[in-house]
């Protein structure tokens, strides 16, 4: 009867020890060390900013077109002669320079018959002169008053005199048909377009071809109505502007002037337009060591000198978020301010009276910073302080890396 009470309540027995050990093991359990949870610190990198005093210069980019241009067209008519072997696209001529010449025969003969009736009329005119005074002395002793105009041989005199001034006329007419028969280059220049060949028989007001100058290039440059006022003068712009251009594998630049806006907005893309000039595109006069002449139909981008301001703190333009800064102070600690941005390029801001020279910008950002949040500058040896969790911001809680 033992044996089988034993065996019936053995288990029991053991669950009774095992619970009683357990609960003599919980009693004996050391509380854990209660140790103090620490937040990392956000690293950041910053850039001391320094006030300046700039010029707020606007972007902007155009085509190069020349200032004078124009089509050589004939004023006589006749065959071509001869042809200079500079009157060819891309030919460089100067003021003056023969391009064409027109069969002169008829125009020598029309010259020479001009100097011919000016030559009568000169006769027939001294011939008058000469009946005149004859005239004047057979009325000497006229005694019935004054001697009338026609007896002293005054209408016919007007008249020989008249004839004169046409005949001059003709031969003055006849010498500019001549000298119009040689096709000259009214300004230095570079042909655009040749449009007659040697021997073609030509017609009055027959299109020769064109001729572009070359002492100086004109680029429209397109702005916004608001950048206006960056410039000194809204009326009179009268700036400076830098031109720059990829020739031969590497960057150009040029120098010019703004000489005039164009003083409307254009209906199709609301911009304003300035006009700059460069002297000498093309280097004719003049050619400094290394540069390259500025052609015409050149694709250039433009930068042109706006209004000096003092007090400027030039950025990234990644830095400004919602016209806001991150500013680190002395304890580094994150200062979120608020900035006067006048103005911004596609890479750089500019803000005025708003950042004092000496201060700490982050130039890096990490999500959801906040004021008075503890980071580690970058390259900073000294030990960062550890900002207990009950004292952290809300935002360092996410702020495990630096973007």
């Amino acid at each position: 009867m033992m044996k089988t009470a034993l065996r019936r309540f053995s288990p029991f027995l053991i669950l009774i020890v095992f619970i009683i050990g357990a609960k003599i093991l919980m009693s004996t359990k050391e509380a854990p060390e209660q140790k103090s949870e620490e937040m990392p610190i956000p690293l950041v990198d910053v850039t001391l900013v320094e006030q300046q005093t700039v010029s707020l210069n606007l972007p902007s980019y155009g085509v190069v077109t020349p200032k004078y241009k124009t089509q050589l067209v004939t004023e006589v008519q006749g065959r071509v002669l001869s042809i200079s072997p500079q009157f060819v696209a891309g030919g460089m001529v100067k003021k003056g320079e023969q391009l064409a010449q027109i069969e002169p025969s008829d125009y020598e003969a029309d010259l020479m018959q001009a100097e011919a009736s000016l030559a009568q009329a000169t006769a027939a005119l001294n011939e008058e002169i000469a009946r005149g005074e004859v005239a004047k002395i057979e009325f000497k002793g006229y005694d019935k008053g004054l001697p009338p105009e026609l007896g002293l041989r005054i209408p016919q005199l007007k008249k020989e005199q008249a004839n004169v001034k046409y005949a001059e006329a003709a031969l003055a007419r006849a010498k500019r048909n001549l000298e119009r028969t040689v096709i000259r280059a009214p300004f230095d220049g570079i042909i655009k377009a040749r449009n007659v060949d040697l021997g073609q028989y030509i017609t009055l007001g027959t299109n020769l071809g064109e001729l572009y100058d070359t002492s100086l290039a004109e680029i429209r440059l397109p702005i916004t109505n608001s950048d206006l006022a960056y410039l000194e003068s809204v009326e009179h712009p009268d700036t400076q502007v830098t031109l720059s251009a990829s020739l031969a594998g590497k960057e150009n630049t040029w120098i010019g002037n703004i000489t005039r806006s164009e003083g409307v907005i254009d209906s199709e893309n609301r911009m304003v337009y300035l006009v700059a000039e460069i002297k000498d595109p093309y280097l004719r006069n003049s050619k400094p060591k290394g540069s390259l002449p500025l052609k015409y139909g050149s694709f250039v981008n433009a930068l042109i000198k706006g209004r000096t301001v003092t007090g400027i703190v030039q950025l990234p333009r990644h830095v400004v978020r919602n016209n806001e800064v991150a500013i680190v102070n002395d304890q580094n600690m994150i200062e979120m301010r608020h900035v006067n941005v006048v103005r911004s390029d596609l890479e750089h801001v500019f803000i005025k009276d708003s950042i004092k020279t000496g201060e700490r910008v982050a130039i890096t950002h990490f999500s959801n910073m906040a004021n008075g949040q503890v980071v580690k500058i970058i390259g900073d040896d000294a030990k960062p302080v550890s900002a207990p969790k009950d004292e952290a911001p809300e935002s360092s809680l996410a702020a495990a890396g630096v973007k």
